[in-house]
């Protein structure tokens, strides 16, 4: 097209085009273009316009002094670097599990923190010492070293101690405290709990109770043991879910039925034992996947 507008097509050429279905409305094109005409233009005045453009915008140009300019940029850069120094001050440090995985953490004053399966703690290294607060996900049990105030915040509850052990297990529709060591004050719902070693205080779907624990100074599931006392089996099934990495189902039972007993955290054949006989239910293992039912009559 572009040689037939410039008159380059041989005669051939230029036959073989016409034939072409495209010819017709190229020719319709070009007939409207012919008629068509540039706006006038005064080359001189463009030139007079343009000059004086050039001469407004050198007015407005300032000069600045060579040391105030590195000044300046010294001073943008001392800003960045502050800003970014109080920037990563205020950054958390964060650990978390995933399913059946466990991690131990030793914290700047040496308080010790053994995290279950599928939780998270971050806290704030560089202040920590004047601020030993951390925020949790999941189950934690804390060996807290003397000191000040040590608090685990929770969506659910504040937990406060000044050097103890204790466990705290926070999850959707559960909160549990347990103390094993010393005293420890639980802030839920506006309502402040003291709990002396040996009790706990557990929260279900917002239903408060308090229970004695196990003399021991630690929890179970430190010696990978699960134990329940009174509680709904959907939570017992979430825990096996947790700590096996196994995905569970369920078919005509009631998960709001209470269990009482506990599960190893290493052997999942009886594991299902333990938490399907008492129950009274029966379950079918395939592969990473366990359904846990009851026969209908």
């Amino acid at each position: 097209m572009a040689k037939w507008l410039n008159n380059e097509l041989s005669p051939e050429e230029v036959a073989r085009f016409k034939e072409s279905k495209e010819y017709a409305s190229y020719n319709k094109l070009r007939e409207a273009t012919d008629n068509l005409e540039g706006p006038d233009f005064d080359m001189a005045r463009a030139w007079e316009d343009l000059n004086r453009q050039k001469i407004s915008t050198k007015s407005k140009v300032v000069q600045l002094n060579p040391l105030k300019k590195y000044l300046s940029i010294a001073a943008a850069i001392a800003l960045i670097i502050t800003a970014s120094f109080l920037y990563y001050g205020t950054l958390n440090e964060e650990i978390s599990t995933q399913y059946a995985e466990r991690a131990e953490i030793v914290l700047p004053d040496a308080s010790e923190v053994q995290l279950n399966a599928d939780s998270q703690i971050s806290y704030s290294k560089k202040k920590w010492d004047k601020k030993r607060d951390i925020a949790l996900n999941g189950e934690a049990y804390f060996k807290v070293a003397k000191g000040k105030r040590f608090t685990v915040t929770t969506d659910n509850g504040i937990v406060s101690v000044l050097g103890t052990q204790f466990n705290v297990e926070n999850r959707k529709g559960y909160f549990e405290v347990a103390c094993y060591e010393g005293l420890v004050s639980v802030l839920y719902d506006k309502k402040e709990f003291k709990l002396p070693a040996g009790n706990s205080l557990i929260v279900i779907n917002g239903n408060v109770k308090s229970l004695k624990i196990p003399n021991t100074m630690e929890p179970s599931w430190i010696k990978n043991e699960s134990n329940f006392k009174s509680i709904p089996l959907k939570y017992v099934l979430d825990e096996f879910q947790r700590q096996f990495n196994i995905e569970v189902t369920t078919q005509n039972i009631d998960t709001d039925q209470l269990f009482t007993g506990s599960f190893s955290n290493t052997d999942k054949e009886i594991a299902l034992q333990s938490i399907s006989t008492p129950s009274q239910i029966k379950f079918k293992l395939e592969g990473n996947k366990v359904l846990f039912y009851a026969e209908t009559p």
